[in-house]
Parts: C-alpha cells; structure tokens; sequence
C-alpha cells in the first residue's frame, strides 16, 4: 500500500470533504472556520461560484494549450487585464505555475539584464524551496539544509525586524540600511549587484511588515548602483494586505514583481512582471515551461480578478484586517509577545516571561484553536507565531467568530 512521504507533516488532523466560503468541511461534517486559505491562496474562499463557473466552461473548450506552442483567449484575456491592477510600468509578464518557479524567473531575468552575478536578499525573507529560491530564503534552515552545496552569488542583508532587535521602527531601519551599505563594502560591490530581492511583509519569517523609509532607501541605492528592485508579492498580492499589492503602502517603485497564490483562488499559476525593455533583456530561450499559463488556470484567474473587483475585497481586506489587528491587540496575553500585520495577514508572536521565543506554547495554541473548529497555522524562524490568513471575503462576523475562539484559546494556555 502507497501512502504520503513520511516527510510530509500535517499542520492539522482534518482530512476535507469540501469547502465553501470561509468554512471547510471535514469527513465527519465538522465544519471549520479556515483562517489559513491554503496559506493565502484562496483568496475568494473556497468554491466561489463565478470562479467554479469559469474552470468548469474552460475545462468543456480547452484544458491546456501549451503557450509557447500556442496562444489561447484566457491567456491573452488575463494579460491584458492584469494590466490594468499591476504597477505602472511593469507592463510584460512571464507566467510560471509555482512561487518557487516565479522567483527562479525573476532571479535569471536580473541576471541576464544587468551581466551582474549577485542578488542581495533580506534576513528572514522566504521565496521557495526550489535550489536557487531556497539558497534566497532565509525564514528557517529547514528550507534550505541537507541538499549542499547551495547556488553562489546570494547576500544577506537585515531586515528592520524592530521586536526581534528590541529597537524602535527608527533604529531598526537606520540599522538595515546601515549594514546594507557596509555589505557593499565587504561582500558584494554594486557593480556586482544585479537586484534587491524582498517580500513587503515578510512572511514565512513571521509576518512583519516592512516600512516606507526602508523601501524608499532601498529604491534610493538601486537607483544610485543600477540595481533592480525585485518584491516578491506571491503572498502579499491581489488584496492580501489592504491594497492590491503590499508595496503599494510604502509609496515605492518595484523593477519586478513575482506573483502567485490568490491570483487564481487556487488553481497553480504564477508569474514575474516587468517593463518590457527589462523583460526583453532576457536570453532567448530562458522562459518557458509546460505547464505554465495553463487555460484553465487562466480563466480562474480572470474570474478571480472580477470577483476581488465587484464584491470590493481589496478595500474588505484592509477593513477586516484592521478589525483583527485590533481584537487581536486586545485579546493578547503575557504570553503574546507581539502582535502585528498588514491587511489580512495578522500574526501574534509567543514568547516566555524572558522574551525568549515561546514555539511549544505557540503550537498549542494553534493545536488548541483547531479543536475548537478554527485553523490557523504557524511561522517565523521559531515557529512561534501563530498567524492568520483568512480568504478576502472574510465577513465582520466571522471575524468576531475567530477572535472569540483565540480569546477562549488564550485563556486555556
């Protein structure tokens, strides 16, 4: 009998029957309240019924179209509507199927256009698991260790991570970018330097948000060096945070954006967007793949876009995420040692009386709250931080619904 890798380490015991909404149903009919959306992904919640209705028409006209071999209307449609969401500017798209693959894309394409050898990323920042995308990840060692020796020309710099450093936002910043420029000094030149590569909101490392003056000294040396800029939106994108894409709540000019997980309410697609001058400084040849930009996928994607459009999920996002912000902030114990998060990305840090990383009590915690029929799951380089990331659709009510589950949780420990 064939069973899952031994590996493979379930956050939750729940094995679903089917999904609807914001809620998952297990087996057994339990239902559950699911503030984990496939990690950000179900960004419509699950099945929604114009997204379920343009897979299905798809799926009767075309499965896929290999789209170097071929164009099909999905495709082509979804193009010229990410048009009118993305950055201006970044007006040519590559489409990839995973995350991992996206941030492979943008790696290869910045080091083709710039003849540069070096990226610099950012201490506690996750991009995949892929060789190239693991070797840029530095959220956890479990991402990375066994498979030595990893890919050359990756430099790391700190993120302001202002609770870990015990700092204000000001001296983590100032500290940042301080190093950054010592870095330059000390381990890769500009010259050598072909991009910045960050996320918004760090995420697997424990969702903390970056800040405006970080981003615009950031943009100020890429500019001055001739480096790309490169964030990563795969899970900050398509409303997650309050806005269409995170780096839009720092007033900051990305080169290359990598996207994935709520673009298509979860059907696999992913992608880089570029100027078209920069995309056209790729190799011939060094895009591509089989399954990329599949039609089905497509026309998820297009149906995901209308639905995030009409039923207002950007502005739900940013107006549900600071009603969890905020009930979390009010339910926190002595045993939360920080709560924060941008949007509807919101995670609460566990740490002992010392201020020590607290995992074993963070992992009850979450264990704890899927008793109680809400899912959540952790992060952080500790896993000790219990985050949540409910779909865009998330009501006030069944926000209520899971901050009076934490609340019971909480005061359990």
């Amino acid at each position: 009998m064939t069973e899952l890798s031994p590996v493979l380490k379930q956050a939750t015991p729940v094995t679903v029957d089917h999904g609807a909404g914001c809620y998952l149903y297990d087996t057994d009919g339990r239902r559950y309240l699911d503030f984990t959306a496939g990690i950000g992904v179900t960004s419509t919640g699950h099945c929604h019924p114009h997204v379920v209705a343009a897979a299905q028409a798809q799926v009767a006209s075309l499965i896929h179209g290999q789209y170097t071999t071929v164009l099909h209307r999905p495709l082509l449609e979804l193009t010229e509507r990410l048009g009118a969401v993305l950055p201006e500017g970044l007006d040519a798209l590559f489409f990839a199927n995973s995350g991992s693959e996206a941030v492979e894309a943008a790696l290869r394409l910045v080091r083709q256009a710039t003849g540069r050898p070096n990226v610099i990323v950012f201490h506690g920042g996750f991009h995949g698991r892929t060789v190239a995308a693991a070797t840029m990840t530095t959220s956890g060692t479990r991402f990375s260790a066994g498979f030595s020796p990893l890919m050359s020309g990756v430099h790391v710099a700190p993120f302001p991570t202002a609770f870990r450093y015990g700092w204000s936002e000001r001296e983590a910043t100032a500290f940042a970018l301080r190093e950054l420029d010592y870095l330059f000094t000390t381990l890769t030149s500009p010259a050598e330097t072909a991009a910045f590569l960050v996320e918004p909101v760090l995420g697997e490392g424990g969702y903390i948000p970056g800040n405006t003056e970080f981003f615009r000294g950031l943009r100020e040396r890429a500019d001055r060096h001739g480096i790309l800029l490169v964030f990563d939106e795969i899970q900050t994108g398509f409303g997650r945070t309050g806005k269409f894409f995170g780096h839009q709540h720092f007033d900051v000019r990305p080169d290359v954006i990598t996207i994935a997980k709520g673009l298509a309410s979860g059907f696999p697609l992913s992608g880089i967007a570029a100027p078209r001058e920069l995309m056209a400084r790729a190799w011939p040849g060094s895009q591509g793949g089989t399954y990329g930009g599949n039609a089905v996928a497509c026309a998820a994607a297009i149906a995901t876009l209308d639905v995030i459009e009409s039923e207002g999920l950007v502005a739900n996002a940013a107006a549900r995420g600071a009603q969890l912000l905020r009930g979390l902030r009010e339910s926190a114990t002595k045993a939360i040692g920080d709560v924060r998060g941008l949007g509807l990305m919101a995670g609460a840090e566990f740490t002992t009386p010392t201020g020590e990383p607290d995992p074993v009590t963070a992992a009850a915690a979450q264990r704890a709250a899927v008793g109680k029929g809400l899912l959540l799951l952790t992060c952080g380089a500790q896993m000790n931080v219990v985050r949540m990331i409910p779909p865009l659709i998330v009501t006030d009510t069944q926000i209520e619904d899971a901050l009076a589950i934490w609340s019971e949780v909480l005061a359990e420990l």
